[in-house]
């Protein structure tokens, strides 16, 4: 049965891909992208392909307040979603990894494209989700991944852009194991698609490539609508092989200091139940 599916970051690399392949399997997607110029580029590309020309939404995932109003576009598009790809991000070249950015919220740049937005985004959409149950969450990660520095969380001191990347993608996989024990319904689970494949994000950063795009593409998809993986949560791959992230991510005590920290940063709706009166 075709699927309801939102890839954030779908205008090149591994989302385009997954985009193009989910499409070309009756899925309904919807895609992402920063540019509308370029999102329309990629819509009529499919279309060509499959004969269904995808919805698009535009938002630059550095404002919170463009992740609130995706978030609005995505409800007025659908009742339901079977499946949130949190896809879009950057790495640690470019921008200018030497130097510290920040968002326009004033956070540092690549927490909060990174991570902040998909936590933000993803509890935004949880109501679609729910209703289009059984569904399912994949966050993109990296086996990039370091410990939170939550005594200077935004990086102001000793930056580097490789640690603030490493960082946030701990970050979305432990706020993944924290989700998935949360929710009925819906599945999340967090992959390494890949290492230095031929991707914008790899290639701006001047690495040589080591493994094939199309690997990437697959254990995506896979996850995200594969049969053997339904029920499966709360868990961490490369590729499509279960595997074990940084310990840091399994911390529990890690896991709610971030939820607190995410939700006061972002505004974001806590699914969390209400503890109960004394």
């Amino acid at each position: 049965m075709p699927q309801n599916i939102l890839i954030t970051g779908a205008t090149d690399g591994l989302g385009l891909g997954v985009a193009r392949k989910l499409a070309g399997t009756g899925n309904r997607v919807i895609l992402h992208g920063r540019r509308d110029q370029r999102l329309q580029e990629v819509a009529d590309e499919i279309h060509d392909e499959t004969g269904t020309r995808p919805d698009t939404v535009t938002a630059d995932l550095s404002s919170l307040e463009q992740v609130r109003r995706l978030a609005a576009q995505v409800n007025e598009l659908t009742d339901s979603l079977q499946v949130l790809i949190n896809n879009a991000g950057i790495g640690t070249g470019e921008p200018d990894g030497r130097h510290r950015s920040t968002s326009a919220d004033g956070y540092e740049l690549r927490l909060a494209v990174n991570y902040l937005a998909p936590f933000d985004l993803t509890l935004r959409l949880l109501p679609l989700l729910q209703d289009g149950s059984p569904s399912r969450i994949v966050n993109v990660a990296s086996d990039g991944q370091l410990p939170i520095r939550f005594d200077d969380l935004m990086l102001t001191e000793d930056y580097s852009g490789e640690e603030a990347y490493c960082q946030s993608k701990l970050a979305l996989v432990a706020f993944g194991f924290s989700l998935a024990g949360v929710l009925d319904g819906v599945t999340v689970n967090s992959l390494h698609p890949g290492s230095y494949m031929p991707t914008k994000m790899v290639l701006a950063n001047g690495a040589d490539v080591v493994q094939d795009l199309q690997g990437g593409v697959d254990a995506v998809c896979e996850l995200a609508t594969d049969d053997r993986f339904a029920g499966v949560t709360g868990r961490y791959f490369e590729r499509v092989r279960e595997s074990r992230a940084h310990e840091a991510a399994y911390d529990l005590g890690v896991q709610d200091r971030l939820w607190d920290v995410s939700l006061k940063l972002t505004g974001a709706p806590d699914p969390r139940p209400a503890p109960m009166a004394s």
